[in-house]
């Protein structure tokens, strides 16, 4: 019989750190006459920002420098040069967006036509493997398939069409707001907050940092103190309240987060990028700062290892984490760190920060350096066609926000200087469940699947093999007294010799020539049984095994 065939082992690697920065305050005590202002030069810039980018939407990809430079001279007549850059320059991001999202789409309705084509073609009633799929339960049900592969093969020309000459589809404002309009009962929204809603998020009042220019950014001007004041765009420069066209506003901000790195850069006139908007639900304004970061070298693996790790394995509602040395061997118990994926976006975005904050102080805690997680993406396994009828598995899948959850991770362990190992999440369940759930399972202590993997991916982000240790020889299985199950380093010598008797069964089994042979005999294993009773793992002189 063949043994199953593995796929192959990526390596593990240290993820780079954040490449950029966004910090956010509100915008209080408004005048009336402010909030006028701001409503009437967002509608105004949002009007300009939507005839731009219909514009590039038309050139698709005949699109060049001098296309550019003619929409960008038409938009500052109407704005502002930097206005009319700021606007061009999200346009070019939002179509570039657009693009790679049609090309994830082409990719998933590929997928889906593949699996498609194999299940129609296997015989009905086929039994599938974990890797293939079999064929499908009934001639009813093929039939439908079949004709689901005839949408599916249609979307896919077309979108391969659409691709091949520039064409995208793009929102201003989003889609899902945008179909909610059609549905206003089921949004529990009325006709006026839609309107409301959908008018507020096309509004443009973003404006690009500069390096060189006054506080770092001439258009949407902060000042370290925390005035804000926007360049008015031609239209509305009546409306002015302070030198050269510029509108001044009542309100003052602090940024709490990050204020002190926020006025270091402000005061050095370095580039920071500003965003006013409004959230109509609660009736706010806000206005967010963000910059960008040099790319800064990661620390080396080696480095990131050396005080051991704590392996974490990400779950749909949870993440299981344990610590372990810097041999592989697991140390005190458990820990699981619980959120909530259901709501709004936002409830969702607090409960992973929330999460991944608890990890991370508790990680200090611990002394180690380092947090090795798997680098998972499920951009291949979220397909309708290729789970079938497991409804909620697929549903299960696409909740987990992978690339949020990375993003959030990578950012906030930079600010604790800690360093994210990155593994492959091949294997790591099943074989942390086969190798280290049961032994460490005790009256005191119960682990679950999800924490044995997060041992696994310890010990793959360690550089260690995830089982235990490497099997001796049949006969010396035993080493005459029990398993050996504490990981030692590669450079402790004899760490693949036989162990000295540890058990009271094996010491008295020695033949004894007298008395003296019987003094001080058990203290190794008195060592070891206090290390086994008190639920720890400890590395002695006597267990310098592999």
């Amino acid at each position: 019989m063949s043994k199953k065939q593995l796929r192959a082992i990526d390596d593990a690697f240290v993820a780079l750190g954040p490449s950029g920065v966004a910090i956010r305050d509100r915008l209080k005590h408004l005048a009336d006459e402010d909030e006028k202002v701001l409503r009437l030069v967002g509608e105004h810039l949002g009007r300009l920002a939507s005839l731009d980018l219909k514009a590039r939407c038309r050139d698709g990809l005949e699109h060049n420098s001098d296309t550019w430079a003619a929409r960008k001279q038409g938009l500052t007549a109407e704005s502002s040069s930097r206005w009319a850059g700021s606007i061009t320059k999200a346009t070019h991001d939002q179509w570039a967006l657009s693009r790679r999202c049609q090309l994830a789409h082409i990719q998933n309705l590929e997928a889906g036509v593949r699996t498609l084509m194999h299940r129609l073609s296997q015989p009905i009633g086929e039994k599938g493997t974990k890797r293939t799929p079999g064929g499908y339960r009934s001639k009813g049900e093929w039939f439908h398939k079949s004709r689901r592969l005839a949408v599916l093969e249609h979307r896919l020309d077309v979108a391969r069409a659409e691709r091949e000459t520039g064409a995208v589809h793009v929102v201003r404002g989003g889609r899902r707001l945008l179909n909610n309009r059609h549905n206003l009962q089921a949004a529990q929204l009325t006709e006026e907050q839609w309107r409301q809603r959908w008018e507020a998020s096309r509004w443009f009042l973003a404006a690009d940092g500069e390096s060189g220019k006054r506080w770092g950014n001439e258009t949407i001007r902060v000042t370290p103190d925390g005035e804000v004041s926007i360049k008015l765009p031609a239209p509305l420069a009546h409306l002015a309240n302070a030198k050269h066209g510029r509108y001044a506003l009542a309100s003052k901000v602090q940024f709490q987060h990050r204020g002190a790195e926020w006025r270091d850069r402000t005061a050095a006139n370095r580039a920071v990028a500003y965003r006013i908007h409004l959230d109509v639900e609660r009736g706010r304004w806000y206005l967010t700062a963000s910059w960008t970061r040099p790319v800064v070298k990661t620390v080396p693996l080696d480095t990131a290892r050396a005080d051991g790790m704590v392996g974490v394995d990400t779950n749909a509602d949870h993440f299981a984490a344990y610590q372990l040395d810097r041999n592989g061997n697991p140390t005190g118990d458990p820990r699981r760190f619980f959120f909530d994926l259901s709501g709004t976006a936002d409830h969702r975005d607090a409960q992973i920060r929330h999460a991944i904050s608890r990890l991370l102080h508790w990680t200090k805690r611990c002394g180690v350096k380092a947090i090795g997680i798997e680098n998972l993406d499920f951009t291949a396994e979220k397909t309708r066609e290729k789970h079938g009828h497991r409804k909620r598995f697929r549903q299960l899948i696409s909740g987990m926000p992978t690339g949020k959850l990375k993003a959030r991770l990578v950012s906030m362990a930079a600010e604790q200087d800690l360093s994210i190992v990155a593994v492959d999440p091949a294997y790591t369940s099943v074989w942390g469940d086969e190798h280290w759930r049961k032994p460490l399972t005790s009256k005191t202590r119960k682990m679950s699947r999800h924490d044995a993997a997060s041992i696994a991916v310890g010990r793959r982000a360690l550089g260690h093999p995830i089982r235990r240790r490497t099997a001796p020889p049949r006969t010396h299985q035993s080493d005459g007294c029990g398993h050996r199950t504490v990981q030692a380093g590669s450079g402790v010598r004899g760490r693949e010799e036989t162990r000295p008797p540890i058990t009271e069964r094996a010491r008295d089994a020695r033949p004894r020539t007298g008395t003296s042979q019987r003094t001080r005999g058990t203290s190794a294993s008195k060592t070891v049984r206090d290390a086994r009773s008190s639920g720890t793992w400890v590395q002695s002189s006597l267990l310098d095994t592999a």
